[in-house]
């Protein structure tokens, strides 16, 4: 959970930044093309207006101004006074008082600053001295006239767009981690030895893709746990029955040394060795070969010359073809079919055949024994299962060939399967991809 919690904190940091980043440069440009100008055309209008109202003022008769000033203030907020005490001192104000500074002083020639002053009221006023005619006027401004807090909006806008940022990182992040934290969990589960459930398949594509790899993982862990337990008890079932003849032979030569026993002996210990060349022969077959360039239709007459007898017969049906296999795990596959096919087949030519078209290659080992019944086929690929319930070498194998295949199949990426051969039999392809 730390490390999830560490992966929230990040995400969660990196989003909210990018987001208060682009919310920064969103206002920037926003405050740059749009609201500055308009500050600065409307303070430009204001400074016009100012400027005007003072030459009015004083262009006008005595009597009319009252009523002017009066006007002034109820639909401009602007206040007119012949004298204004106090010096024009600069201090802070409102960003577009300094707007409506420059205006002014490109108006009237000469930079000056707002004097600010509250009325009785406590509103605060701006002060500017503006000509008119041969004198001097005071032109006050409310500052209820410009209500705009921009900075203060800004301020707002940073401060909501943070928090929406962070919890929208948060929310994304434990979107993200919460698999992963899964896929943690359930490695830590795998590595312990126990079988943890499969991880749901959902969620954004790189996700569903890590879920379904270790998802895979798991059923293969699964499948190669059963395989050991079943090989292990398999290995232990097989060689108690011959160790337990060698023991009756050793008593029986202790009493009368014969030529049978020690041909029994020796039989015994042919079929263990066997079954522990299968054994390794299986172990071996997740060790991936190199691939070489290989002639198709020399190995498979080689393999027909190898695995023929006087009273069975091997034929080679061979499409023109070179490949880039390992050539020494097809010749295992292809030995334990042959193998397979001679022994469960005890009549009929036994066909070794190999296709090509423009996707994939394949070899197949098609005989005209007995065949399997479908719904055992995939049990046959299990360690040491035979249809023959007995056991006995004399029947069959040890059940192990068909598990080598499959074995070498998969790790050199190939496919196995097996069905049934119209007209009887069994037909045993390997798919070759190129």
């Amino acid at each position: 959970m730390k490390r999830s919690s560490g992966l929230v904190r990040q995400h969660a940091i990196l989003i909210a930044s990018a987001f208060i980043a682009i919310e920064l440069l969103t206002l920037l440009a926003f405050a740059g093309l749009v609201m500055l100008p308009l500050a600065r055309r409307s303070a430009d209008d204001l400074a016009g207006l100012m400027v005007l109202s003072a030459q009015t003022w004083a262009e006008l008769p005595p009597q009319t101004r009252p009523a002017f000033e009066h006007e002034l203030q109820a639909n401009h907020t602007l206040l007119i006074q012949p004298t204004l005490e106090g010096k024009s001192v600069a201090e802070w104000h409102a960003p577009f008082f300094y707007l409506l500074e420059s205006a002014l002083a490109k108006r009237v020639g000469s930079t000056q600053h707002l004097i600010r002053r509250p009325d009785a009221q406590g509103e605060d006023w701006y002060w500017a001295a503006l000509p008119a005619g041969t004198d001097t006027l005071a032109v006050g401004l409310s500052s209820q006239r410009i209500n705009s807090r921009p900075v203060m909006a800004l301020l707002i806008a940073l401060f909501g767009g943070l928090v929406l940022a962070a919890w929208l990182a948060v929310l994304l992040a434990r979107r993200v981690v919460a698999p992963l934290a899964k896929l943690e969990e359930a490695t830590a589960r795998l590595g312990q030895g126990e079988a943890p459930d499969l991880l749901p398949e959902a969620g954004p594509t790189e996700i569903v893709a890590l879920s379904r790899r270790f998802n895979t993982m798991v059923v293969q862990v699964r499948e190669l746990l059963a395989a050991r337990t079943t090989l292990l008890a398999g290995i232990s079932h097989d060689l108690r029955t011959p160790l337990a003849r060698m023991r009756l032979a050793l008593e029986l030569l202790r009493i009368k040394p014969e030529p049978a026993l020690i041909e029994r002996l020796e039989n015994d210990i042919e079929q263990m060795d066997e079954l522990i060349g299968n054994v390794l022969s299986l172990s071996r077959g997740l060790v991936r070969e190199v691939p070489v360039s290989t002639a198709m239709e020399p190995l498979l007459q080689a393999l027909a010359k190898e695995y023929s007898t006087p009273d069975r017969r091997i034929e080679v049906h061979c499409a023109p073809g070179v490949r880039l296999l390992p050539e020494l795990a097809l010749r295992r596959v292809l030995g334990n079919l042959l193998q397979n096919a001679l022994r469960y087949a005890p009549e009929g030519v036994i066909e070794l055949v190999y296709e090509q078209d423009e996707l994939q290659g394949r070899v197949g080992v098609l005989d005209r024994g007995p065949g399997i019944p479908i719904s055992q086929i995939e049990a046959m690929f299990q360690p040491f299962h035979r249809l023959e319930p007995s056991r006995s070498p004399m029947t069959g194998g040890q059940g192990l060939g068909l598990t080598i295949v499959r074995q070498l199949a998969q790790a050199n990426g190939w496919r196995v399967s097996l069905s049934p051969r119209s007209g009887g039999g069994m037909q045993a392809w390997i798919d070759l991809p190129n």
